[in-house]
């Protein structure tokens, strides 16, 4: 016998009491391809049958309704030492002027009072590991595991006043090598973005900001269109068992709505 996983097991329950994947989905918050995959794979480590496939459902084989009456009570503790904490937030991963829109809109996302966690951050963390439930990304992943849907594009242009000095970012990230590679020194040098909008607000200095963020600023002057060199797409970026969990899928959905062109 393959060693087993004992989530499988808790999953052989809920399919064999809904009689099936579909039925099995809302109980589990799996999705019926990972269900059937999974039953799949807990066969393969008991060395026998568990159920007889047809269109209308899964019928369960003899083993797999002993499995099922010696398993039951076991899931049920299995569950109960496995069942996610309810207050545990929802991670979204973003750059900081995402995160800070994100955060003007908080309440939208939290409809439901599932609690959130706002990552801001100008590196990338790791989604398939988990190090966040939800990230917003300004390329297109490609790994495996993942699910992906377009947002709307991100643009930039010049604010602030005119013969000021422009303000360099220290930070990754294709606006600040712009301003390094196309504006005229003197410079005002900032270490976190969110200063670029609060030197340009102040009339002290010009700053390349995101259309999302310095067109909705009170009092903020723009100079300039779109910058073409800076516009990219953005994509809501989900592991692709997350995005099946209820807390998962609402908030992915509450995203989209406030992204999405």
């Amino acid at each position: 016998m393959n060693e087993m996983n004992w989530d499988d097991l808790r999953l052989f329950v809920a399919v064999a009491q809904a009689g099936g994947l579909s039925g099995a989905v809302d109980t589990t918050g799996v999705s019926a391809p990972t269900l059937g995959r999974r039953m799949v794979s807990l066969e393969n480590a008991m060395g026998c049958d568990l159920f007889r496939r047809h269109a209308r459902g899964y019928e369960l084989t003899q083993d797999g309704a002993d499995v099922l009456e010696r398993a039951a009570g076991l899931a049920g503790q299995i569950e109960g030492m496995t069942r996610p904490n309810s207050n545990r937030p929802v991670k979204i991963s973003a750059g900081i002027w995402t995160t800070r829109f994100l955060c003007q809109h908080a309440g939208t996302l939290m409809q439901g009072g599932k609690a959130l966690r706002f990552i801001g951050a100008d590196h990338i963390l790791d989604i398939a590991h988990r190090e966040a439930v939800i990230g917003i990304r300004n390329h297109r992943p490609d790994h495996i595991g993942l699910a992906v849907q377009r947002a709307a594009p991100v643009q930039f242009a010049r604010y602030g006043a005119d013969g000021t000095p422009w303000v360099q970012v220290i930070a990754p990230t294709p606006s600040a090598a712009w301003v390094k590679d196309n504006t005229p020194s003197p410079t005002i040098e900032v270490t976190h973005p969110t200063h670029a909008l609060d030197l340009a607000k102040a009339g002290a200095a010009q700053a390349v900001l995101p259309t999302f963020i310095g067109d909705v600023e009170d009092g903020l002057i723009r100079q300039s269109d779109e910058i073409d060199a800076l516009r990219h797409d953005q994509w809501i970026v989900s592991h692709n068992t997350d995005r099946f969990t209820p807390d998962g899928r609402a908030t992915i959905d509450r995203l989209v709505a406030l992204l999405r062109p």
